[in-house]
């Protein structure tokens, strides 16, 4: 019986670790499926997500404020900021690091995806230092216990936050006329552009939204953990990036798939063999989808750009 309260309670975690995966490899896959760039410098956005929410909530007065409605309306507030911060982020670093690039060998925008990671990290080093900065938990601690098994506000929050802006992503890419011209664009940009559709603003606003996501994962990361770190989104990034591979790159609803496989894959790695191999094992599986099936688990084959 405890084997199972175990499995479940890990399978929790696992779900709460993916969606924020999950929210990071919606960024991989909405830049990919439009310029076929790997960003690789959106793991440090992510990152930069939670000291952007860091920062507003240091000029809050927290302890003056005692009301859950209250609390819920500042973590409501930071998200939004956090998600705007970064998507302005992803906005200049598209047009100052990745636009004229678009048309170069793709070694080059690689290389410079590299470049721009690496100066996010050391301008988050100046600001915050070297070492963890702890992330003000101002929302109850208050725990849960379903059939044994134990989890707390936090979990839900993670969870329901990642649901709640994948929905809302789903929805605004089929169902507006921004995300449709974002899906023509990842189809066939010079036919999108004789159509009329405005492709450097397409693909701005691609990575404006993506970055945005990749805030909100900062800020929910943050509260789940407890703490933040200059390096935290270079681990992360690789992982979102293993996410968005097993699911399907390119593929948003493959994006959280991967997102949700990875964080529970991870978990149950760290709790039936080692801490220590959870890195191991998740990149194994990504080195198994690009030997074995590149297209990913629901298989969308993103066409080529000539």
């Amino acid at each position: 019986m405890a084997d199972i309260h175990q499995f479940f309670q890990q399978l929790i975690n696992g779900v709460a670790l993916g969606g924020v995966y999950a929210l990071i490899a919606l960024g991989y896959t909405m830049v990919y499926g439009i310029i076929e760039l790997i960003n690789f410098a959106h793991g440090d956005v992510y990152t930069l997500g939670s000291f952007f929410s860091l920062s507003i909530l240091g000029l809050i007065p927290l302890s003056h404020i005692a009301s859950g409605p209250a609390l819920g309306l500042i973590a409501l507030v930071v998200i939004l900021a956090a998600a705007l911060l970064c998507g302005i982020v992803g906005v200049l670093v598209e047009r100052l690091a990745y636009r004229r690039l678009r048309n170069a060998p793709r070694l080059a925008p690689l290389i410079t995806a590299i470049g721009v990671s690496l100066i996010l990290e050391n301008i988050m080093q100046l600001w915050k230092g070297n070492s963890e900065v702890p992330f003000p938990q101002f929302l109850p601690d208050r725990w849960h216990i379903v059939g044994g098994v134990k989890f707390d506000d936090r979990a839900v929050l993670v969870v329901a936050v990642s649901v709640a802006f994948m929905i809302a992503l789903n929805l605004f890419v089929f169902r507006t006329r921004l995300g449709k011209a974002m899906r023509a664009t990842a189809q066939d940009r010079d036919a999108a552009q004789l159509m009329g559709i405005n492709i450097n603003s397409t693909i701005a606003w691609t990575f404006f939204i993506g970055s945005a996501l990749a805030g909100v994962a900062g800020f929910i990361s943050g509260m789940y953990y407890g703490t933040t770190f200059f390096l935290n989104g270079y681990q992360a990034g690789l992982k979102a990036f293993t996410a968005a591979v097993l699911g399907g790159i390119g593929n948003i609803t493959g994006a959280m798939l991967g997102g949700f496989l990875i964080g529970i894959v991870e978990a149950m790695t760290s709790q039936y063999i080692s801490d220590q191999w959870t890195s191991v094992v998740v990149f194994s599986i990504l080195i198994l989808i690009l030997v074995f099936r590149p297209s990913g688990l629901l298989g969308e084959q993103v066409p080529e750009k000539v």
